[in-house]
């Protein structure tokens, strides 16, 4: 599938004035380089920042601007900043950015890090100054062989023309970046289990607090935001908190841009670069084209495999935080799927617990035995041979693993979709339990490790 910050019926061209993350963009898809990255305004807000504002300032410009995280969970990424501590005397302290993405269904920053590598560089180095941090460290997949390649060159442009390194614009401020290629670990996209990670340790989630904006990465201050909440940074110093917050629609309360896309068994799969607020109807029909011929759309995904699914007529809903929280569910990511007709909710959730309870990194009792017990009783139910209760046991899971239940995120992500696919599809999971089974009591049905 192409990667695209545009469709067929996007009839706006993007601009530095509505599209700040992708106008910059290649036509041929080909990463844009320093000269011309340059020759496209780059590095003006760095120059900017270094020359005209404080770091304080820094930080209470991206404040005021209303940004927010884009890896998933959506805090405010002024306030995050502000957690850093502020005792000069504390000298060592790090910047992390978060691409380690590995959510089913999202591909968002692997579009930016592989074709605008710079823009990235250029939101580390801004928050690095207004962080006072010295290194900074991109986390990359490991499967992202291309984005590393492009993202190395890049640093050492950056670092040819005086942009990292010492003494960074004569301003005696010092910010060494590097790139660190991760292991292959989903567990490695929670901000801790991360940092555990880079230092060479088994990527467990850690326990909070401390939190690392006091105990982070050898044990110093250190901030952890995603790719694209970084490639917003540049944009809102050059352009200022008015102009982007006027870029999202009526309605919504998160402000600016988001990369979005629709996957599946759509006419015009992509990824966009769209204001907040726009319709998730828009999304689908306008830019991904609606279904292809001979597919009905079943159900879909706003934002990732750890969103609730949701029906055809919730795609009224406007696509930010709050707006699908309306409907039931989180935006997450904002890469949506659609679910067509021809596909059987038990198959697919089977398929997505399976990935979710592989990918548990089995510190704690609910994720570690609850994850593999939902995936037993899925296929069980896939195969026809579920028994009586196995859907009220899966229920019972879901409330098991939900949110405040478990040392980290991962397993209230990994059933929010299971909870919701019963919520709406029931009768597909009743189809699996044997005729002649006898009923068993909710929570009570044996796993056998290893069967």
């Amino acid at each position: 599938m192409t990667l695209t910050s545009f469709g067929p019926a996007n009839r706006i061209a993007r601009t530095a004035e509505t599209h700040p993350l992708t106008w910059r963009l290649r036509d041929d898809g080909e990463p844009v380089w320093f000269d011309e990255y340059q020759a496209k305004n780059g590095y003006a807000a760095a120059r900017k920042a270094f020359a005209d504002l404080s770091q304080d300032d820094i930080v209470q410009t991206v404040k005021d601007a209303g940004l927010k995280g884009r890896g998933g969970a959506g805090f405010p990424t002024g306030v995050k900043w502000g957690l850093m501590p502020k005792d000069e005397s504390m000298n060592i302290r790090y910047l992390l950015c978060n691409a380690d993405e590995m959510e089913p269904n999202t591909w968002k920053d692997r579009m930016l890090m592989e074709q605008l590598p710079h823009l990235l560089i250029e939101g580390m180095l801004i928050s690095a100054r207004a962080l006072k941090t010295y290194r900074g460290y991109i986390f990359l997949r490991g499967e992202y062989t291309t984005a590393a390649k492009h993202l190395r060159r890049a640093v050492e442009e950056a670092k040819a023309a005086g942009l990292l390194g010492k003494n960074i614009l004569g301003s005696g401020f010092d910010f060494e970046l590097f790139v660190h290629t991760g292991a292959g670990r989903y567990i490695c996209g929670e901000e801790t289990a991360l940092i555990n990670s880079l230092e060479g340790r088994r990527a467990n989630p850690r326990s909070k607090p401390p939190f690392p904006a006091a105990v982070g990465v050898w044990g110093k201050p250190t901030c952890v935001n995603n790719v694209e909440t970084l490639c917003n940074v540049p944009a809102i110093i050059g352009d200022g908190v008015e102009w982007y917050k006027s870029l999202a629609r009526e309605g919504s309360e998160d402000h600016g841009t988001k990369l979005m896309g629709f996957s599946g068994k759509v006419k015009n799969p992509g990824l966009w670069e769209l204001p907040f607020g726009v319709t998730a109807r828009e999304l689908f029909e306008d830019y991904a084209g609606g279904m292809r011929d001979g597919f009905k759309l079943k159900c879909w995904q706003p934002g990732g495999a750890g969103t609730g699914f949701l029906l055809p007529e919730h795609l009224d809903a406007q696509m930010y935080a709050g707006g699908i929280a309306k409907v039931g569910t989180r935006m997450g990511t904002g890469l949506a799927m659609a679910v067509d007709d021809s596909i059987n909710m038990v198959s697919l959730l089977r398929n997505m617990e399976q990935f979710f309870a592989r990918e548990s990194c089995g510190f704690c009792t609910p994720c570690r035995d609850g994850l593999p017990w939902s995936v037993k009783l899925l296929m069980a139910l896939e195969k026809g041979q579920g028994q009586q209760g196995d859907i009220e046991t899966l229920l019972g899971l879901v409330g098991f693993l939900g949110p405040g239940k478990t040392f980290c995120a991962h397993a209230p992500g990994a059933v929010e979709p299971l909870g919701s696919a019963i919520k709406y599809f029931r009768p597909e999971f009743e189809a699996g339990i044997a005729p002649t089974s006898a009923a068993v009591p909710p929570l009570a049905r044996p796993i056998v490790v290893g069967a």
